[in-house]
């Protein structure tokens, strides 16, 4: 009787676990090597707040979150898209619903179930887990290289999918230790970057000390970038001690990072009364306010209070502050200028990685046969909301078919 092939996957993410499957059902031995004391981590923390896992909108609409990597990941969702990876949580006997925003859920809005059902799957496939194996790359004969408690201990592998994360959130495993691993093995990389992170203001210690911590509700953000294109969506954000951050925020990382590199910095103007208009905040604010207070003033004619209130007194000189039709324009349009993305750790999620270009179809680099790569490690970015996870799972699922397929051939 022949042997199976054997495969390696590196890396405990969504993407690897979700190759690893793959290529259990294919009938490949499977080893999967973790650096951490536990898989998923990542994952894990992601679903704090609720897992979600991908988005019910329309495709078009879907595909457009990928921006300029729309062509390569496309053909990924075209196999294994939102309403496949539905199904697959289905199977694995969990429901999902689609939330009121479209985000789709786990039933019980929890990551731990979903893995530890995902995770039972896998042994019950013959999947065997090595944890605390950090991979130092190929020595010279070949040989996959970790380090363990042990001791170094070299692998032998037909085939390895590497699904290493990207370089945000060092302390759950996602680390970019990898790059320089590939880099030497002359693997083209795109510098890793902060993505779906806050931005540094320099807020002034008073609105610090007052703000930090609060959120901005109900506000539409404008940014128009250097080339024309403009952004435009109402939600909320939260004010740090060293500027902004959250979903409103997040949306348009990619193009304020962008904006800043080419420029300096980048202004976003915040619209903090979406339901009343510009002229309708001037006859209100021209009425005498007598004795009250600028704040009082403000919550009584046009509701505005506490953290809007903060922005404008931070933000505008006094003088437009006591001239209605400046007030006015500047509650509609208040100028926020951005000048630095905060760090990649910090982030959650990373952009840059191994690029496309280096890849075949099957997701393997051209210049390693029998080395496949998937999940964030891969060069490309995407908002929260599902997007980043569905992409991960579907390029996990392509590794794993590519690999397949090439231990075929």
């Amino acid at each position: 009787m022949t042997t199976p092939p054997f495969t390696a996957v590196i890396g405990g993410g969504p993407a690897g676990l979700m190759a690893a499957e793959v290529l259990s059902h294919g009938g490949a031995r499977v080893a999967l090597y973790d650096a951490m004391p536990s898989v998923g981590r990542k994952f894990l923390m992601a679903g704090k707040g609720g897992l979600n896992l991908t988005h019910s909108e329309p495709r078009e609409q879907f595909l457009a979150r990928y921006g300029a990597r729309r062509p390569q990941i496309s053909p990924l969702l075209d196999a294994f898209g939102p309403d496949d990876l539905r199904q697959w949580v289905h199977e694995l006997g969990l429901e999902t619903f689609i939330g009121s925003s479209g985000r789709v859920f786990p039933a019980d809005m929890k990551a731990s179930p979903l893995l530890r059902t995902w995770l039972k799957r896998l042994q019950a496939a013959g999947v065997i887990f090595h944890l605390r194996h950090r991979w130092q790359g190929w020595p010279e004969d070949g040989t996959l290289r970790f380090i363990t408690h042990q001791g170094e201990q070299p692998v032998s592998a037909d085939a390895i999918i590497l699904a290493l994360g990207g370089g945000s959130w060092t302390r759950l495993g996602s680390d970019g230790d990898w790059v320089p691993l590939l880099q030497a093995r002359g693997v083209p990389i795109a510098p890793l970057e902060p993505s779906n992170c806050g931005f540094d203001v320099g807020w002034s210690d008073h609105f610090r000390a007052r703000f930090a911590g609060q959120p901005v509700k109900s506000v539409i953000l404008h940014f128009t970038d250097g080339q024309g294109v403009t952004f435009h969506r109402q939600g909320e954000f939260v004010i740090t001690e060293t500027g902004v951050e959250g979903s409103l925020i997040y949306a348009v990382s990619a193009q304020l990072r962008e904006e800043i590199k080419r420029r300096g910095t980048a202004v976003i103007h915040l619209d903090l009364t979406p339901n009343q208009s510009q002229p309708r905040l001037q006859t209100r604010l021209s009425r005498p306010r007598g004795s009250r207070s600028l704040s009082s003033h403000l919550q009584s004619k046009v509701g505005l209070k506490g953290v809007k209130t903060g922005l404008l007194r931070e933000i505008m000189p006094p003088a437009n502050l006591a001239n209605p039709a400046r007030l006015a324009a500047a509650i509609k349009t208040l100028p926020l200028r951005l000048v630095a993305p905060r760090p990649l750790d910090e982030a959650i999620s990373s952009a840059g990685g191994v690029l496309f270009e280096a890849l075949d179809e099957r997701l393997m680099i051209r210049a390693l046969p029998g080395v496949f790569c998937a999940g964030e490690m891969l060069d490309w970015e995407a908002p929260t909301g599902g997007y980043l996870l569905t992409a991960c799972f579907a390029s996990g699922r392509a590794a794993g078919q590519g690999a397949l397929d090439w231990l075929e051939r």
